[in-house]
Parts: C-alpha cells; structure tokens; sequence
C-alpha cells in the first residue's frame, strides 16, 4: 500500500518507529495523507506518550517508505517533513 494512491486527507495505516534499544518495534497508527508518500499522523485512541515514545509524535507530517516486515508491506514513517 502506497500512500501516494490515496486521495488527499483520507486515512491510511502507517507505522511509526519507537524509541527504545534493541530492534526496531513499529507503532501503527492512523494518518492523513498530505501528499505523495506523504502523511500526517494522528493519535491512536490509546496513545500514552509516557508509557512509548514515537520517533515522530501524533500531529507530525512525514514522509513514508513501504517497508516488507514480516512478510507483509508496511507504509513506516521515516522523515518529518518541515
């Protein structure tokens, strides 16, 4: 899934990076597509920013690659747009 297929403002799932040692655990969550490959995330109705801390937080605009993990295609945040 690709976000630059998606109509403007409509939801797609993206995957954030957690801050935290060892492997890469990845947070999915809801964003609005701003652009091609571009997305602005939002806050999932259970997000604690105590309890996890999102490489870029609810409210940031991103860029996105499609990513295979575990056999499957993900659309992961990587670069917070200015």
């Amino acid at each position: 899934m690709r976000s630059d297929n998606r109509s403007s403002g409509q939801p797609i799932e993206v995957f954030v990076p957690l801050l935290s040692a060892g492997t890469e655990p990845l947070r999915r969550t809801d964003g609005l597509v701003i652009g091609p490959n571009q997305v602005q995330l939002l806050a999932p109705p259970d997000y604690k920013p105590n309890a996890e801390r999102w490489q870029f937080p609810p409210g940031s605009r991103v860029t996105c690659t499609t990513e295979l993990r575990g056999g499957r295609q993900l659309l992961v945040a990587r670069h917070r747009i200015a």
